[in-house]
């Protein structure tokens, strides 16, 4: 019977991020973001159904047998902590299980540019960590408390589905709280933060109309917040807080976002042209006076997007601006600059008007 620790320590070993676990298949496992089929047996349900009694508490197994579904943090002594969802697809359970790297890295281990530790420095506000599933946003997320952790005396709580990434004290006060073990959920938790004397809000969960709307009051109050989306873009991100908002309470959401947005920064990870694993593309924005006024008028993409092009003393990037400097440093192809530039043409011809050879 296979065991738990046997796929974790297959995980290890193989260098993977991820391992998938499905009836039917072999484990999958994902390296430097591809996916390929294991070289391990098919699993049976009740061998599937057993790995994960292995790792479910009495909590997360109520709630995988009420809703079909649970994320929940797993240690193994030697081998590290592991992030992994279970899930039933066609009446079986499956297995999601993430690597979790040890302690957490440096903003400037991570690649990313200097407005990631400048909005980590920020007082107060609300700054968004955003982009597509394994991004590397919960990553980033860590370095930047880290950072805080290291530098400034505040007391820092966060509001996690599942824990990930431990913080000792340091030069602050880190309170970790896992959805589901320490507080019911990320709306009751930023309702009830102001009286934990909190100075900095980190949530890793940040997609619900109500936890947003929380974020917003808690930020105008004077924290600074911290959030994770799954959003694809800086544009959509903004537009994402503001619609998912009830009509009657939208252009509330868009006046209170213009005064308390800080940044976003949206990522994604990039194959690197020497194929060496992946490198990571960071778009920005940060909330100067223009683009404070462009979010309050309700302007277009368009104009976010030209102020976005003009920011770079302010810290900002257009998704374009960010792969053209990859693909100048000769971190990512050409091909893979095109495949992911959101005006393709443009890139080109910026390319071109830049006299440097595509073929790299």
């Amino acid at each position: 019977m296979t065991r738990v620790v046997d796929l974790l320590q297959y995980l290890l070993e193989e260098r993977g991020s991820d391992l998938l676990v499905k009836v039917g298949s072999p484990p999958a496992i994902r390296r430097n973001g591809r996916l390929e089929r294991s070289g391990l047996e098919p699993l049976a349900p009740q061998e599937i159904e057993a790995l994960a009694k292995e790792m479910l508490t009495p909590v997360k197994a109520e709630e995988f047998q009420r809703t079909g579904e649970t994320d929940l943090a797993h240690s193994v002594p030697g081998l590290g902590r592991f992030r992994v969802n279970v899930y039933r697809q066609r009446g079986s359970v499956s297995l999601a299980i993430r690597r979790v790297v040890p302690g957490a890295p440096s903003i400037e281990d991570l690649g990313v540019p200097r407005v990631v530790a400048d909005l980590a420095d920020q007082r107060d506000g609300l700054v968004i960590i955003s982009g597509p599933a394994a991004s590397g946003k919960t990553t980033t997320g860590a370095a930047m408390i880290d950072h805080i952790n290291g530098t400034q005396p505040r007391h820092i709580v966060t509001i996690e589905d599942p824990i990930e990434v431990l913080h000792p004290d340091r030069m602050a006060m880190v309170s970790q709280r896992e959805v589901g073990a320490d507080t019911i959920d990320v709306v009751d938790a930023l309702r009830r933060v102001a009286r934990q004397d909190a100075d900095v809000i980190y949530v890793s969960d940040l997609m619900e109309p109500d936890a947003i709307a929380e974020a917003l009051t808690v930020a105008a109050a004077g924290c600074l917040v911290i959030g994770v989306m799954d959003t694809l873009s800086v544009i959509d991100t903004i537009r994402w807080i503001i619609d998912r908002q009830s009509p009657g309470a939208q252009e509330h959401t868009r006046h209170l976002l213009a005064r308390v947005l800080r940044g976003i920064v949206c990522q994604r990870l990039l194959d690197r042209a020497d194929g060496r694993g992946r490198v990571v593309m960071v778009e920005s924005i940060t909330a100067t006076q223009k683009v404070r006024d462009a979010i309050a008028s309700g302007a277009d993409a368009a104009l976010l997007e030209r102020l976005m092009s003009e920011g770079d003393y302010h810290g900002m990037a257009t998704a374009d601006q960010a792969l053209f400097r990859l693909f100048s440093d000769d971190l990512i192809t050409h091909e893979e600059a095109l495949e992911r530039a959101s005006h393709p043409e443009d890139f080109r011809i910026a390319v071109q008007q830049a006299g440097m050879a595509t073929l790299r």
